[in-house]
């Protein structure tokens, strides 16, 4: 029995100095599994590597009136946000610096945008269209989506943890307003959070979708 424990043990030794050794933290992004973004670099050694978050499965309806889901950015990096279109204080921001990595990766195939809208009720297919034209969003790059309230705010809460609030209160009526992009890889794992209001954070999202597009 003593033995058993002991080569327990070793193994368990081995295997985390191997997962330590595996990842170089200054060449990979780290994983984000909670609402606390506490930064994890696992590697794919790593008996975690299997129960690392991702986005859960999800159908909505974009500014062409077309069902996206998931599976459209599977093998794809792509950045979401969530916003309204009469809101007057971030979210021109945020669809202004969208615009701005829409055009940085115009021509990349590789690299999508998501924008969920947290006011449904008011959002409907030809009202984010009209935004989507006005904030020059290209199709099948750019997508801002619009569906089932429930829905859009279960996702933001349990699969980006966009909602800071609700870590608090657990109030599920309570309105979501986040400044976050999400920076997401093509497994649909979180990689990098930021402040889309600032420029500086903007910067560092090239930088990390520049080292994330090596794992592509």
């Amino acid at each position: 029995m003593i033995k058993k424990i002991l080569l327990l043990v070793l193994l368990s030794i081995f295997f985390s100095c191997k997962n330590e050794l595996s990842v170089d933290k200054s060449k990979t992004l780290p994983f984000y599994n909670s609402a606390a973004f506490t930064p994890e670099w696992i590697s794919e050694y790593d008996v975690n590597y299997s129960q690392i978050h991702t986005i859960d499965s999800f159908e909505f309806t974009n500014q062409n009136g077309h069902k996206i889901t998931n599976t459209a950015f599977e093998g794809k990096i792509y950045i979401a946000d969530f916003f309204f279109t009469t809101c007057p204080s971030i979210c021109p921001i945020l669809a202004k610096n969208m615009g701005v990595i829409q055009e940085f990766y115009k021509d990349d195939i590789t690299i999508m945008l998501l924008s969920h809208t947290v006011m449904p009720s008011v959002d409907s297919v030809e009202k984010i269209k009209e935004y989507a034209i006005e904030k020059g969003a290209i199709d099948e790059k750019w997508h801002l989506i619009t569906g089932d309230r429930d829905e859009i705010y279960n996702i933001a809460r349990t699969s980006y943890f966009a909602d800071e609030d609700f870590k608090k209160t657990k109030d599920e009526s309570e309105f979501i307003h986040t400044e976050n992009f999400v920076l997401v890889d093509g497994k649909g794992r979180i990689r990098g959070v930021y402040n889309g209001t600032l420029g500086v954070d903007i910067l560092r999202l090239k930088r990390h979708v520049k080292i994330l597009k090596k794992e592509l």
